[in-house]
């Protein structure tokens, strides 16, 4: 069971990008996949009908997962593969969470589940970059959770100018140069079959 979290800060698309992907892993109901969301009414989609498409939701509140609710979220991950058994765990923690800590969060849930922790894909939205890494704002935990990133996604690449993607692209490969980073568009699909083969391909510490 590979646990993939898709993070980013608030408003950079990772619902929209959540649902997506897990429709392309699930390939029709060939693939088993859970999704694990720590915003509770974020999923703009009702439970019941995802699971009609063979997939399982589990929302977590009072807290983010890499702290508060972190014992929380392990039991959720053992749940899931007690009861479900999916090939994929894709999970959406707050956007103020670091993705370090969340794959910690994660591997605790190790110790009774037969795990394999996916990558940190970190979504960053091409539409704000200057606003994001405003260190008087919001830039120190952007700038973390970009560090953390093993897969950055340009996200919003089908509205964003492109002197701002270009500028995105160009920050974060400052900030983390050992990350893949490629552009990607809920809407029209752009990068989606890459990061779908990057999760599936992905060993940890490869």
């Amino acid at each position: 069971m590979k646990i993939t979290q898709i993070a980013g800060f608030l408003g950079c698309g990772k619902t929209t990008l959540l649902l997506r992907l897990s429709d392309e892993l699930a390939e029709g109901g060939k693939t088993k996949v859970a999704l694990v969301v720590n915003e509770i009414g974020e999923i703009p989609v009702d439970g019941k009908v995802i699971e009609e498409s063979g997939m399982r939701v589990k929302d977590i509140g009072g807290g983010c997962i890499c702290c508060e609710v972190a014992s929380t979220f392990a039991k959720t991950v053992y749940s899931l593969y007690k009861d479900f058994s999916p090939d994929h765990v894709l999970v959406e923690p707050t956007g103020v969470a670091v993705p370090k800590q969340v794959k910690q969060a994660a591997a605790m849930s190790g110790r009774d589940a037969d795990i394999v922790l996916g990558p940190a894909v970190v979504l960053f939205d091409a539409t704000r970059p200057a606003e994001l890494l405003d260190m008087d704002m919001l830039g120190r935990l952007v700038v973390t959770q970009v560090k953390d990133a093993d897969i950055i996604t340009i996200s919003k690449a089908d509205i964003a100018e492109e002197a701002d993607m270009a500028m995105a692209e160009e920050k974060v490969r400052e900030l983390n140069p050992r990350a893949e980073i490629f552009r990607v568009s809920s809407f029209t699909g752009l990068g989606f079959e890459h990061l779908k083969q990057d999760i599936l391909d992905w060993k940890e510490g490869a």
